[in-house]
């Protein structure tokens, strides 16, 4: 059956390309769309494509064909859809309709429309081809914006902080660290009262004489030491002069120095 069939097929063929040549329409569609400049025949170029990329979608939808078969038919339907869309081009540069603006989009056997990436189409079973199928795996949507008005009813007196005491955990942990906070400065201003009380200390000034100093000391070592055992100390044997001795002994120098300077004699001197 199958043998007999294909012979009729061949036979069939034959008969209707010898009808073709007879009439003239064997005809065969221009390499480049722009040579011809017939508009009539432009509309059946195209027509003729349309039919061919019909059959072909047809066709890839059998995925027992084979990988390199789906392949080869999702090449050929794109490069027939590229030379559709010259002849619409030359159409249209004729004066003809503008297929390209109005037309509608391009579906498959399904009634979905054709997905692809840069100009490049998948049909039928190549949707499923391996590295194919990644491309068509959509991205989850994005989470729905929410409203002024759904965002307000989130926002109560917890929000703004004012019931964070509440719970019984901040207060304990504010008090303690308020308590050392209060210790620790405290400290550190007692620390700077007692530098400051010893600089003062160190550099006040000697009011009551080097006399009061030494008769001080020698006290001071006779109470610490009344038998003598840590050895003597320094001792002074003569007198020394106080504040006031040395205060009036730089006005007499001064004094002499003045009036040597201006020829004056001095009343002791005579």
């Amino acid at each position: 059956m199958a043998r007999n069939a294909e012979k009729a097929m061949t036979t069939l063929a034959r008969w209707r390309a010898a009808k073709e040549a007879e009439t003239g329409k064997n005809e065969r569609r221009p390499y480049l769309a722009s040579e011809c400049r017939d508009l009539g025949k432009c509309e059946k170029w195209r027509l003729e494509i349309i039919r061919e990329i019909s059959k072909k979608v047809a066709q890839i939808q059998n995925a027992g064909l084979g990988e390199f078969r789906i392949r080869d038919l999702n090449d050929e339907i794109n490069k027939l859809l590229r030379e559709k869309r010259h002849w619409e081009n030359q159409i249209s540069d004729l004066g003809g309709p503008h297929y390209r603006r109005y037309g509608p989009k391009m579906f498959d056997a399904e009634g979905r429309e054709v997905p692809g990436n840069r100009g490049y189409k998948y049909f039928g079973a190549a949707k499923d081809l391996p590295g194919v199928r990644e491309l068509f795996e959509q991205e989850p949507p994005p989470p729905p914006k929410k409203t002024r008005a759904e965002l307000m009813k989130d926002i109560d007196a917890d929000y703004y902080g004012y019931r964070d005491d509440d719970d019984g955990i901040l207060l304990p942990v504010e008090e303690k660290a308020e308590k050392q906070t209060i210790q620790r400065v405290a400290d550190e201003w007692k620390q700077s009262q007692l530098s400051g009380d010893r600089k003062e200390q160190d550099q006040e000034e000697d009011i009551y004489g080097s006399d009061a100093r030494l008769s001080s000391d020698a006290e001071k070592q006779q109470k610490d030491d009344p038998m003598g055992l840590l050895g003597p100390r320094f001792t002074a044997h003569v007198p020394v002069p106080s504040q006031k001795d040395i205060e009036a002994a730089l006005l007499r120098k001064r004094k002499l120095e003045l009036m040597k300077k201006y020829g004056i004699e001095d009343d002791e001197d005579m």
